[in-house]
């Protein structure tokens, strides 16, 4: 499974980079998002709260943190340009959603595995799901008013 999210991973940057009808489709002038208000502080969290402080560790818990909030960029942009097609749509709604169920297999493991806690990625999950809450209210509406997706401005 791990290969297969890495491989459709870079299938959809590579498309997004050097695919013809795709690669048109970027607009570098709403692209403003600085992504060094995510990248740093994620950065001092997991030096900050990390299980043990060794470099592998201190890693993962910045893969988590950083992973929480690497929607964001992809929100406020939907979010600027107010033009949200189908498939844009239902690729962060299914983002959002692979979230919702992990945190489904969290909570059966907590009930049926001895010791299972893990505060990091729990509470990054949570935030994750909570920063996507926004964006399913208006998915959510327009599929049930049979509208074009809109988020506010």
């Amino acid at each position: 499974m791990k290969l297969i999210f890495l491989g459709s991973s870079f299938s959809i940057v590579w498309y997004m980079r050097h695919h013809k009808v795709v690669r048109r489709s970027y607009d570098r002038d709403q692209d403003t998002f600085r992504h060094l208000f995510l990248v740093l502080p994620c950065l001092l969290l997991a030096l900050v709260i990390h299980e043990k402080f060794n470099f592998k560790e201190v890693m993962w818990a910045f893969s988590i943190f950083l992973e929480a909030v690497a929607i964001l960029p992809q929100l406020v942009l939907l979010q600027r340009t107010r033009n949200i097609d189908n498939l844009t749509g239902q690729y962060v709604f299914l983002l959002g959603a692979y979230r919702s169920l992990y945190i489904l297999n969290w909570i059966y493991r907590y009930f049926t595995e001895p010791h299972y806690v893990h505060w990091i990625t729990w509470v990054a999950g949570l935030v994750q799901t909570a920063l996507y809450a926004d964006f399913f209210y208006y998915y959510f509406q327009s599929w049930k008013n049979n509208v074009k997706l809109e988020l506010p401005a």
